[in-house]
This record gives structure tokens, sequence and C-alpha cells, in this order.
């Protein structure tokens, strides 16, 4: 399977978050091409309110974000915002949050890799319409027709956010496979400023999750295959990770009142039919 820049013009397939013009890295013609700082590097990241998380990083992720499982897929999400088109760990200046867990999948930006249509093959992007890549750069990203050492690096970068990608895809099937989904809310009571109850609860969001006791009425054959393959860890984590429903609510609030936030409360398992859930 090809994963470094291609001389050839091959049609791609794939619509990826953040990716407004993805190019195939070609030698001739991106020789001049390169990035640059600039000043707002995170400003991309402003309008992911859920950005995808691989299954090896739900131990890291799962100290800042709820991490859910949204659509057919169950594609696991880390949960930056409660309103569809806001993040709320990116700064003003256009930086994250200190002391908060940046997903691979931003870090990988602006490369990326694609689908070409005409072959079985991954190729190597770049994202032209990027703020950061320019042709007068600070970093080329060829030499004498040849990748630089940065280009490799991310090539290199982007080949382990792949493994971790089909790790996670089959991590999910297993899950789903084992019937650990539920279908479930989250909502909150708004409070007055003397912390009475004002108004109906609202609900966040709808979505996916491991299911506690489903996982405690597995056979011991079936919990321990989920230990031998590693599954447990992550699964904790998850669930885990839910308990910072209440930190997203809280900053979501702040940010818009500057009021104190209310507490979430878990809600019972929607009753639509399971499906891409609530705006995530």
């Amino acid at each position: 399977m090809e994963n470094t820049p291609t001389t050839q013009d091959p049609g791609l397939s794939g619509n990826v978050l953040f990716y407004k013009n993805p190019q195939p890295l070609n030698p001739e013609q991106h020789a001049g091409l390169g990035v640059k700082n600039i000043d707002e590097p995170f400003g991309f990241l402003r309008s992911a309110h859920a950005v995808p998380v691989t299954v090896t990083e739900f131990g890291m992720a799962s100290a800042a974000y709820p991490i859910i499982f949204v659509g057919q897929e169950r594609t696991p999400v880390a949960v930056m915002g409660v309103a569809e088109g806001q993040n709320l760990f990116v700064t003003d200046a256009g930086m994250t949050e200190p002391d908060f867990y940046v997903p691979a999948f931003v870090r990988r930006y602006p490369f990326v890799f694609a689908n070409d249509e005409q072959a079985d093959r991954l190729l190597l992007c770049i994202d032209r319409d990027a703020p950061m890549v320019t042709n007068q750069p600070e970093v080329p990203l060829f030499e004498n027709g040849e990748p630089t050492a940065f280009t490799q690096n991310a090539i290199e970068f982007c080949k382990e956010f792949e493994r971790q990608r089909r790790s996670t895809a089959e991590f999910t099937k297993i899950i789903s496979d084992m019937g650990l989904f539920e279908q479930k809310s989250v909502t909150f009571q708004p409070r007055d400023q003397q912390g009475n109850p004002q108004g109906e609860p609202q609900k966040i969001a709808d979505y996916f999750a491991i299911d506690e006791n489903k996982l405690n009425d597995l056979s011991d054959e079936q919990f321990m295959q989920l230990r031998a393959n590693g599954a447990l860890g992550a699964i904790y984590a998850h669930m885990i990770s839910l308990l910072n429903w209440q930190r997203v609510i809280s900053r979501a609030i702040q940010k818009q009142t500057g009021a104190p936030a209310p507490a979430p409360t878990p809600g019972a398992p929607a009753p639509e039919t399971p499906g891409a859930p609530g705006a995530f």
C-alpha cells in the first residue's frame, strides 16, 4: 500500500473534518511548498465540538473530555463543546487550553492520508488551504525533489495514526458484537443565581456509551476475552470519562453567562432509533 508522496494525480475520496483542499503531495507540484508559524495555530479547531480519538488515546483523553461513540460505525469522539461549531478548549488566541490533551487527529493537521479511487492505496495529502501552508515556508516539504525530514516525520505520524484507527475499528466491533453499547443522553438543570432550579431540564446530547450493567452481565469467557485483547483499560477509561460532562457543561455556561455552572444529570437511554444521535 502506497503512503508516500506521489508524482501522479489520482482521484481521491472521502471528506475529513478540518480539511478544505487536501492534495496528494507531489514533489513537482509542491516543490516550493512548506509550512510556517502562524499566530493562531489551532484556530482551525474552534469549529469542532467533537473530535475523533483512537482507542490508545482513551486514557489520556479521559482526563479532560467525555468520550462517546457516535453514528452507525460507533466512532469514538472526545466532546469539546455542547453546541455544534463551538470548541470550548481553544483560547481566543487560537491556542489549545494548557494541560488538556490534544488528540492525534488534531495534531496531524495539515497532513492526512486519503484513499486513491484508482488503486488500493493511501496517499499522503496536505490541506493546501491550511493557514500554515505556504509557498514561502520556514520549513520546506521537499529539497532536491525528496521529502525533507519534516515531511518524513509527517508520513510516519500518519502511518501510526492509520494503524491506531484500524485498531479502534476492531475495538468498537468487539464491543458492538458483545452488545455492550447503549444509547444514552445527558441533560442539565438550569439554576438561578441562588442555585434554585429554573425552568425545565435541557438535553445536551444523545450518544452511545458502553453500559456498565451489560459489561457486568458478560460471561467469564467474554470478560477474559476483553482482558486478553487489552480492551478493558479502554472500556474503563471511557466510563470514567463520562464524568467530564460536568466540566464541559460548566465551561459552556461560564462562557455564555459567567454564571455558576449547573450540574449535569445523566439521562436514561433515549428512545430514538439508534443511528447518528443528537448533534453529534
